[in-house]
């Protein structure tokens, strides 16, 4: 019996929800999608999701735009991800194409070039491969997959030795 219980999530009413929304919110930035899917989980029908969000959004619990910005200045200055990977993870967010190019916008050229250029003398810093072609794939494969382009990391790494 106490199975089922751990198994079955609290339902809540429309009030209690819209509250435990609201300091979800609160607690730090939120796509509508990931509280879209908090008031689904918390047992509300769509109706009142989407008049929840509404009431979320007027009293500015929510704002997509504050979010775009939010994580994208977050994912690039603390994780150290390139446009393309913040990009992706906004797609998945939800988020409004336009917000996602202004978020991208947001980030400083010189700022994104000095923390590629960063992330590409750390690593290569530590990289114990002696071949230097097997070393520089290696060092394009790894800002590849932090989400920089294809361009600016030829760029570094042919004005750079690393």
């Amino acid at each position: 019996m106490d199975d089922e219980r751990a198994i079955k999530p609290k339902i809540y009413t429309k009030r209690e929800a819209k509250l435990k929304a609201e300091s979800y919110c609160a607690y730090q930035e939120r796509s509508q999608q990931e509280v879209r899917d908090k008031l689904y989980a918390w047992g509300l029908h769509q109706g009142e999701v989407e008049e929840t969000i509404a009431d979320l959004i007027t009293e500015n619990f929510l704002n997509e735009e504050r979010f775009a910005l939010a994580y994208t200045s977050g994912k690039f200055k603390l994780k150290g991800w390139g446009r393309i990977r913040i990009k992706q993870g906004l797609k998945m967010h939800r988020v409004s194409p336009r917000l996602i190019q202004d978020a991208l916008k947001a980030i400083p050229p010189e700022e994104y070039l000095e923390k590629l250029e960063a992330l590409l003398e750390k690593k290569a810093a530590i990289l114990k491969e002696s071949d230097p072609y097997k070393r520089k794939n290696k060092l394009v494969q790894y800002a590849l997959s932090k989400g920089y382009e294809n361009d600016l990391i030829f760029d570094i790494l042919s004005h750079n030795n690393l």
